[in-house]
C-alpha cells in the first residue's frame, strides 16, 4: 500500500498568492528561505536577486527575502504574481487577437490558386503538418 502525501493550502508571505503543496515541499521552501513560505514566482525572483548579488556585493538570501518582501509590500494592491498573470492573459490576448486579424485578413484578399502542375508535368503535393499528424 502506498502511502499518501497530505497537501495544504499556503499563503506567499510577501504577494499573498495561496498554492497547495505537500508538507515536503512545504517544508523545503521553509528551510530555504529562513522559515517563510514563498511562492514559486517569488522564491525565483529571491534566488535571482540573491545570485545576482553575489556577484556585486555579499547579499544573502535572506537579504533578498526582506528586500522583495518590502517590494512586494509597496505594489500590495495586486502583488507580483497577480500582476505577472494579469500581463500573461493580456499578451494572450493580443497574439489571439493578432492572429485572428490576420485570417480575416487573408481569407478577405483572393488569391488565384497555384498551378496544379509544375512545368515539367508532376503534380506537387501539399502537406500540411496537421496532415501528417506533427
Amino acid at each position: 500500500m502506498e502511502a499518501v502525501e497530505s497537501s495544504a493550502v499556503v499563503s506567499c508571505e510577501c504577494c499573498g498568492l495561496e498554492e497547495e503543496c505537500t508538507g515536503e515541499y512545504i517544508c523545503g521552501v521553509r528551510a530555504y528561505f529562513g522559515g517563510r513560505w514563498l511562492c514559486g514566482l517569488c522564491s525565483e525572483s529571491v534566488k535571482y536577486e540573491a545570485g545576482r548579488s553575489k556577484q556585486r556585493a555579499a547579499m544573502g538570501v535572506e537579504e533578498a527575502v526582506r528586500a522583495h518582501m518590502a517590494f512586494c509590500r509597496m505594489l500590495r494592491r495586486g502583488g507580483p504574481a497577480e500582476r505577472v498573470a494579469e500581463g500573461m492573459c493580456q499578451m494572450l490576448r493580443r497574439t489571439a487577437s493578432g492572429k485572428h486579424r490576420a485570417t480575416l485578413s487573408s481569407s478577405s484578399r483572393r488569391t488565384a490558386p497555384a498551378p496544379a502542375s509544375s512545368s515539367s508535368g508532376h503534380h506537387r503535393a501539399s502537406v500540411s503538418p496537421l496532415s501528417i499528424g506533427l
